[in-house]
């Protein structure tokens, strides 16, 4: 499942206090899916590493009471009221001792003296076997009480919520260039460093804090991988060498248009974060200049930008001419 058919399973199961268990590689984003769900629905979420927990974490420690009996004090961190998401990331990381000590509180919502809030649910995350992560196998009592979902990597949603995040326009003009790169990692090639949704943001960090040339490459390979780093570093070429966009803007009929499919891309990127009703009819004039397919790119993304333009007259005029390819 992708990461916005992932969200739309949380927000039915969560309610109705199913527990689910997320699969997926790394990096791909499924804390951050989770973390969003939690928001959608107004409640608390309850961040918890499993793999970091020893099992007398979870349980506490036993106090004598005023019965003059010992009671166990769970932890701060195990929630006594309201509603939220309880998320046990990287469960099946976790030694077995502490996944038993889990199994109970997912089966049972309780663990010793705890009792899970009504209001509460249970989510947990982990990397699949074949990842040659650091696993171990899941009890079936367990497997068996929880909704298991399959989390994959998706270029158009992961553009959506870059887009919200502020990730820096050559790193996504690159990955709708090369959207195999969004997500490319394979266990057996053993690699230190991969891209992944994960990484690709670390990149654009990286970029924002505008690192000496001398290093650019060497910290992008070590972000993700030599491979990607290579073919990012040659598209950062060509996007530093792009027209200016208010130059664009300004003269969008005789403005040069790039010949280069990845120069293409790439100003169809900046053009589309300029987009706004005083912008638009040069946006339309130089879509229309540009291959048909690019042209779609750029007005698409304009209205992703700021839906209010899709009013505007220039818009209208350059979605009658483009007919025959919008519907």
């Amino acid at each position: 499942m992708i990461p916005s058919q992932i969200a739309m399973a949380l927000t039915t199961l969560i309610p109705i206090g199913r527990p689910v268990f997320l699969w997926g590689p790394p990096g791909v984003g499924k804390s951050q899916v989770v973390a969003q769900a939690a928001r959608a629905l107004g409640r608390e979420l309850a961040d918890i590493r499993a793999i970091l927990l020893d099992p007398m974490d979870l349980r506490g420690l036993p106090a004598i009471g005023d019965d003059g009996r010992s009671h166990w004090r769970p932890p701060a961190f195990l929630p006594t009221n309201g509603s939220g998401v309880l998320f046990l990331d990287e469960l099946n990381a976790a030694p077995p001792l502490v996944q038993a000590a889990c199994y109970q509180l997912i089966l049972d919502r309780r663990l010793g003296e705890y009792a899970l809030p009504p209001g509460w649910s249970v989510v947990a995350a982990g990397n699949r076997e074949q990842d040659r992560a650091v696993t171990h196998r899941m009890p079936s009592a367990l497997a068996n009480r929880m909704v298991h979902l399959d989390f994959e990597a998706h270029l158009e949603d992961w553009l959506a919520w870059a887009e919200k995040t502020s990730i820096r326009p050559e790193v996504t003009a690159f990955l709708r260039f090369r959207p195999a790169l969004l997500h490319d990692f394979d266990p057996a090639r053993a690699e230190r460093a991969f891209p992944s949704p994960r990484t690709w943001e670390f990149v654009s960090g990286i970029l924002a804090a505008a690192p000496p040339a001398e290093v650019e490459y060497d910290l992008l390979r070590g972000t993700v991988g030599e491979g990607a780093a290579a073919e990012f570093t040659g598209f950062l070429r060509v996007w530093r060498e792009l027209p200016d966009t208010d130059a664009v803007l300004a003269n969008p009929h005789h403005a040069p248009v790039p010949s280069d499919p990845a120069a293409v891309y790439a100003i169809c990127e900046a053009l589309a974060r300029t987009a706004a009703a005083e912008t638009m009819p040069a946006l339309a004039g130089y879509a229309a200049r540009l291959p048909v397919e690019f042209g779609v790119l750029l007005m698409r993304d304009a209205l992703r930008r700021d839906r209010e333009v899709a009013g505007t007259e220039a818009f209208a005029a350059w979605a009658r001419d483009n007919a025959h390819v919008l519907v």
